[in-house]
């Protein structure tokens, strides 16, 4: 394990560029696919990146706030003080280790968004205190626990929800215990999770090749100003009751929304709920403001690349692309092997539209079609393409840029143990989807 960890950390360190440059190569990729296999003009592409190109722009709103709520929240004094008694607990780096993945696991099962910042602030926060933990290791731990797919994972969540689009294509609904809650999900998530564990716990660099987390030199506070020499403006600024007052509009939209539909958690409450607490925990105006500050630079790579994946979302859809790709691995399927080629070819397609919802979308109508005349198991298909999904998100830094971001790495610094995990990750899932099978 450890030599094919050092091989694939050297390779990825050589070879892999910046999460940016990475945008803009599988850009070219697409480009000349949709040219050379889809028979489309240079212009017919440029055309068709233009027009997708503004796509994810709530989706990447959505995101900057999620981590930027998430943030300011870990900067207040309560959840400072919450993190100080967490961190406290593991006293060597392998606890470290096992706590952060098992946080990460817990908090993406819940909820992927509210997963990312969890896991990387505490990444951060148990990077500070224990020596002789390798930091990039720890990152990529926490990141591993995105692949898990649970109540939030919106693809068998769609499949369930009458009136999806789906249903108005004449296919039946298919209930989350059919899916997410069947059996045999559930047996694999848990040896999944076990083996998280057992891998990252076995990638443990030698003593000369730790890197500890290196924390920068705080920026100097300023002296605060006594109340009465304050002016009317600077005295809205640093009271509190401001914030508690406003905080009131998205308290109670919470608490009637919840009543309505049961706590049902989605991006947009997340980034309310980061939102509400964030007010209600800082003591001020100001110091709210202050923290949004600080955490705005850990969001800068989604706001230039997210708009990239867009645009390479637009030239995949239009020239036909996803559609070759799915049914090249429909043509080579058959009633049994098709879950396994679903998972396979939405791993495949996700490299290229990292967004679980949108690839959904486009492949979704072609690969349950085909699943219904091959009579193939629906359930187990819808499953498999969620899984291919997430499971190719552990070598795509698109979604790893929060993560990255609030911790201070390059995809470069992780990408060599997710490597791993991907390989291992995958021949479970894959050995699974053979398993049934046989069923």
């Amino acid at each position: 394990m450890k030599a094919l960890t050092r091989f694939c950390l050297k390779m990825v360190q050589n070879y892999l560029p910046d999460a940016f440059i990475l945008a803009i190569l599988l850009t070219f990729v697409v480009f000349f696919g949709g040219m050379f296999l889809m028979d489309k003009s240079a212009l017919q592409m440029i055309e068709y990146w233009g027009k997708g190109y503004s796509s994810m722009f709530v989706f990447g709103m959505q995101m900057v706030l999620v981590l930027l709520t998430g943030y300011v929240l870990a900067l207040t004094p309560l959840a400072k003080k919450i993190l100080n008694k967490v961190t406290s607990i593991p006293k060597t780096p392998q606890q470290a280790l096992g706590l952060t993945a098992l946080v990460s696991i817990a908090s993406c099962y819940i909820n992927w968004g509210f997963g990312l910042v969890i896991g990387a602030v505490l990444a951060k926060e148990v990077g500070k205190k224990v020596k002789g933990l390798h930091f990039p290791l720890l990152v990529a731990a926490a990141y591993g626990g995105e692949i898990i797919r649970g109540p939030s994972s919106s693809i068998p969540l769609v499949s369930a929800t009458p009136g999806n689009f789906m249903e108005k294509l004449g296919l039946p609904l298919t209930p989350v215990s059919e899916t997410l809650y069947s059996s045999w999900n559930l047996i694999m998530t848990l040896v999944i999770v076990i083996m998280l564990f057992i891998v990252y716990f076995n990638m443990k660099p030698q003593a000369n090749e730790i890197v500890e987390y290196y924390e920068k030199e705080p920026e100097k506070q300023e002296v605060p100003v006594a109340k009465k020499d304050m002016t009317f403006a600077e005295r809205l600024e640093n009271s509190y009751w401001l914030n508690a007052l406003f905080g009131l509009v998205p308290l109670i939209y919470l608490g009637a929304n919840f009543s309505k539909i049961g706590f049902d958690l989605n991006l947009n409450l997340v980034i309310l709920i980061f939102l509400t607490l964030g007010l209600y925990l800082h003591s001020s105006p100001n110091t709210f403001l202050k923290a949004v500050s600080q955490g705005i630079g850990a969001s800068r790579g989604i706001i230039l690349q997210f708009p990239l994946y867009a645009g390479m979302s637009g030239m995949m859809t239009a020239s036909g692309l996803v559609d070759m790709i799915s049914l090249w691995f429909v043509n080579i399927s058959t009633a049994h092997t098709f879950p396994l080629y679903t998972f396979l070819s939405a791993g495949l397609v996700n490299i290229f539209i990292p967004s679980g919802g949108g690839q959904w979308a486009i492949q979704g109508p072609i690969m349950m079609k085909a699943a219904e005349a091959l009579g193939a198991n629906v359930p187990q298909t819808i499953m498999a393409f969620a899984w291919g999904d997430g499971w190719t998100n552990q070598i795509q830094p698109f979604w790893a840029l929060p993560l990255l971001g609030v911790a201070g790495l390059s995809a470069r610094d992780i990408m060599g143990y997710c490597v791993i995990w991907t390989i291992v990750s995958g021949l479970i899932i894959s050995g699974t989807f053979v398993a049934l099978s046989f069923m």
